[in-house]
């Protein structure tokens, strides 16, 4: 594995998380440097820090703080 791969991933306290629990990864990233943009996609997937995800969080927390105001009126 490259030398910045393995720096970006020890960064990352949650990449490097994922990349121990599926250890298949690191075969993936030894492989070749270019796997790594899909590790990061998988990843952003999986722990839901896409930017959709993010505004559909926001929005669920609306709806919740909107029904919550409804009922105490």
């Amino acid at each position: 594995m490259q030398k910045e791969i393995q720096q970006k991933l020890l960064k990352n306290p949650k990449m490097l998380e994922y990349l121990r629990l599926n250890s298949m990864w690191y075969k993936y990233l030894n492989r070749s440097s270019s796997n790594y943009k899909k590790f990061e996609s998988v990843i952003k997937e999986q722990y839901k820090l896409r930017t959709t995800d993010k505004i559909s969080d926001a929005i669920d927390n609306i709806d919740l703080i909107s029904s919550v105001l409804d009922v105490i009126k």
